[in-house]
């Protein structure tokens, strides 16, 4: 039997802490499922939690974050954090399978296997027969203000320095052209600009929403997409200084399914998720960072940007959800903070179900079946 992770010690939280400080960032835990698992049915909904970790810093026992919403055997994933390439394999998922995808925000840790999952699944390792959707914020237009106020910092690209969702895809594209062209050739693959369809999140601005002033308004939830299997529905969430940051709703047949994405507790998220089966949140343990030795201004971030596991309870609680999923877990090592800790934490004002969410962990949406 392999031997359990030790006990953090204070080095270790401290350097946890220091790399949290980089994301601008007996418990219910659903059970990891191994490579030889059967694959999942085609009929039905199931959401896959591929990465539960938050930020671009490698974690001990999580991927980066990414999950995926299986509606009647197609795979709409939410994010595709450090990892995700290979956790998407290890899932049982397969390329034909990949209908969609929907970053909720551009930052690196939630889109930075986002190309390579595109680009090395293009390559003819089985039939295609439809192109993958890839939904994410436009441009946000204007930069950030600096922070902290005075400091000096250079800005890359001037030109374009906050390009959104299609002219991101478009510059990989671009700088992969050598290799694309070569495959082209030698090896027969198809073009992957015909594979993949980028889209700028088109949506209405409320008033005084902008990268330097509201980051999310009041807003009533506003259509992404819809096909035959689902509809999915978005909404602003509070993560300076990030805009846009979505969270995205998805209604199947069988249910509900809410992402909040990276966010501080926000209106909007509990308006979205009205109802919903299963909220699927980040959370924070504000404790552990502080026990780290984060500088009080890295801490008063993190508090503006993401939620702590305890304030994230009452918010499903006022949404009315059945069950509360968490994910983005910072810091997400498995040996810094326990399971127990997590769920006792958000189940603090919370009547329903809530999971703790590990790499690989698989919850059916629903009864439907065949």
């Amino acid at each position: 039997m392999p031997s359990s992770p030790a006990a953090p010690t204070r080095r270790t939280l401290l350097r946890t802490a220091a790399a949290a400080s980089t994301l601008t960032t007996a418990a219910v835990a659903l059970p990891l499922h191994p490579a030889h698992a059967a694959p999942q049915p085609n009929r039905g909904t199931e959401l896959i939690l591929l990465g539960t970790s938050g930020g671009p810093v490698p974690m001990h026992g999580r991927a980066g974050i990414a999950s995926a919403l299986v509606v009647d055997g197609r795979a709409y994933l939410v994010d595709c954090g450090p990892g995700t390439f290979g956790r998407y394999a290890q899932a049982w998922l397969t390329a034909g399978q990949l209908a969609a995808i929907f970053v909720t925000h551009l930052h690196s840790d939630h889109l930075s296997d986002l190309y390579a999952l595109l680009w090395l699944r293009f390559g003819g390792f089985q039939p295609l027969d439809e192109p993958v959707h890839v939904y994410g914020p436009g441009s946000a237009g204007n930069l950030p203000a600096v922070w902290p106020k005075g400091r000096s910092v250079g800005t890359v690209s001037p030109s374009e320095p906050a390009p959104g969702t299609e002219d991101l895809l478009a510059g990989h594209i671009a700088a992969t052209a050598y290799d694309i062209n070569v495959r082209m050739r030698s090896e027969g693959w198809p073009d992957i600009r015909t594979l993949i369809r980028p889209h700028d999140v088109r949506f209405p601005l409320p008033k005084g929403a902008g990268p330097r002033k509201l980051m999310a308004p009041p807003m009533e939830p506003f259509e992404v997409m819809r096909d035959d299997r689902v509809r999915v529905t978005a909404v602003l969430v509070e993560h300076p200084p990030v805009f846009p940051s979505f969270a995205f709703r998805f209604d199947t047949a069988d249910g509900s399914v809410v992402f909040s994405g990276d966010t501080a507790p926000c209106a909007n998220v509990a308006r979205l998720a009205r109802g919903a089966d299963l909220l699927v949140h980040e959370v924070m343990d504000l404790d552990t960072l502080a026990l780290g030795g984060l500088r009080p201004a890295q801490l008063r971030h993190m508090e503006i940007s993401h939620t702590d596991a305890t304030q994230v309870g009452p918010l499903a609680e006022r949404a009315g959800v059945g069950t509360l999923v968490l994910s983005h877990l910072v810091p997400g090592a498995t040996n810094v903070v326990s399971d127990s800790t997590w769920h006792t934490k958000a189940s603090k004002g919370y009547s329903g179900r809530v999971i703790v969410g590990n790499d690989l962990a698989r919850l059916p949406v629903g009864s439907r079946r065949t």
